[in-house]
């Protein structure tokens, strides 16, 4: 049994990243062998010094809906708060709704002056809401034009720029929340690492905000994951495989590349294409059927994710590593700096 306050460590709150720096790849990198626990401090564009030709860079293609939206009871002006979760069908959605006391079924509410109304019709076992969405037009465009992002709890700063949430390659619209990770990448870094040689694979897995919540357990293999959907191609799980079969490292650019990968992983190191709903929960004592390196920022104490980085590096690498972050005043979280494990 592994207890929960084995992955606790204390961050100074001042090191919690606000906002994006400037430009993307300014960020630092701290370097952190797998198996040696050596690290080096470097920035994310030297990248380039660490990935070699043959090697497959992972990366998740999703795109963050401006899923939080303000808006008010139809017939009075109480302020709720609506963040999307999960479609359910053409009109239907599940979400989060603070305060949840004001949202009962039945309940009906406007938002942007009437440009979007929505009623509650269910209450989900999490504790949310199911809302349905009566409109014509097109439900994206508004969502665009009256949502925010929906910004973790630790980040109470207002975005400028609502690009700046997503990776420069998200495609495939589904996101609660950005796969973090990716946002240090710019075009440009891109463009040289396949000129470099080191193949690109690109996959999706719509994160959810059960990302951000705590694990409520104390003992940690009785902890559930929420459930994310997840797609692979056919042309991505080759290029992969073929990675493997050539003697490549298999690098993800995130957790979510990650729990996706070791998903879809067979036996022999291999990974097939697809689709499908992963609740896959990676902790240390997991064996890794094909990761070999990973890029990550740095997590929140206590989380699955700092487990899954402890069960790539080792519990004790990794807390020793954000303890020379935390020396080195790296930025930490969403809009932080970032970590490869090679």
């Amino acid at each position: 049994m592994t207890n929960i306050n084995d992955y606790d460590y204390y961050l100074p709150p001042e090191l919690i990243a606000q906002a994006p720096l400037p430009r993307r790849d300014a960020s630092r990198l701290l370097v952190l062998g797998r198996q040696t626990g050596a690290i080096a401090h470097k920035h994310f564009r030297d990248l380039t010094q660490y990935l070699k030709p043959g090697d497959c860079l992972v990366l998740n293609d999703t795109k963050v809906l401006p899923a939080r939206l303000f808006g008010q009871k139809q017939g009075g002006d109480a302020e709720i708060e609506v963040v999307l979760l999960k479609q359910l069908n053409l009109t239907d959605w599940e979400v989060l709704v603070r305060p949840g006391r004001r949202a009962r079924v039945g309940t009906r509410l406007s938002f942007g002056e009437g440009e979007l109304e929505a009623e509650v019709i269910d209450n989900t076992d999490a504790g949310g809401r199911v809302l349905r969405f009566p409109f014509e037009g097109q439900f994206l465009e508004i969502l665009d034009k009256l949502g925010q992002m929906p910004l973790p709890p630790y980040i109470v700063e207002k975005l400028a720029d609502k690009n700046r949430y997503q990776t420069v390659y998200a495609r495939d619209l589904g996101s609660a929340a950005a796969p973090t990770a990716g946002l240090h990448f710019t075009e440009n870094l891109l463009q040289t690492l396949s000129e470099q040689g080191v193949q690109i694979a690109y996959l999706t897995l719509h994160v959810g905000l059960g990302t951000f919540r705590p694990v409520q357990v104390e003992i940690v293999e009785e902890h559930r994951m929420h459930s994310e959907f997840y797609s692979i191609s056919e042309e991505a799980a080759e290029l992969i495989n073929q990675t493997r079969l050539a003697g490549g490292r298999i690098i993800a650019v995130g957790t979510t590349s990650a729990r996706t990968l070791e998903t879809v992983g067979q036996a022999d190191g291999s990974v097939r294409a697809g689709s499908g709903w992963t609740d896959i929960f990676i902790y240390p004592g997991y064996k890794f059927k094909v990761l070999d390196g990973l890029i990550t920022n740095f997590h929140l104490p206590k989380s699955t994710l700092v487990m899954l980085v402890s069960a790539l590096a080792g519990r004790e690498r990794v807390l020793a590593a954000y303890e020379a972050a935390i020396k080195d005043r790296y930025r930490f979280y969403s809009f932080g700096d970032a970590m490869l494990i090679i």
